[in-house]
């Protein structure tokens, strides 16, 4: 199966489960349930796991982050949190570069 940059941002879009930053270690940690981050994570900083991996680049664009991913993969819960095959192959294809794309709110 030949992986393509569009294969790579559907697997990071079905990303499941979600992501806070604990205020008291400094780490982020990943639940899935936002009900259970519990005191240690702000309301407003708890993000969904699809939306966590992608940052703000130039323009209109986001930036599908290697290092965020590397923060999912961190964890050891590959199979919970959906990290695919298509991602593998993107953390381990250091010689190209981030994918970078206009992401919009399909209304379904």
């Amino acid at each position: 199966m030949r992986i393509t940059s569009q294969l790579i941002c559907q697997a990071a879009d079905q990303l499941q489960g979600f992501v806070g930053l604990n205020r008291k270690t400094g780490h982020y940690i990943v639940r899935f349930s936002e009900d259970s981050f519990g005191m240690d994570v702000a309301d407003d900083g708890i993000i969904a796991a699809s939306e966590f991996v992608w940052g703000a680049g130039p323009d209109s664009t986001m930036t599908l982050k290697r290092a965020l991913i590397q923060l999912l993969l961190d964890q050891n819960i590959d199979e919970r949190i959906n990290i695919t095959e298509p991602l593998r192959v993107y953390m381990n294809r250091r010689e190209v570069p981030e994918i970078s794309a206009v992401r919009q709110l399909v209304q379904g």
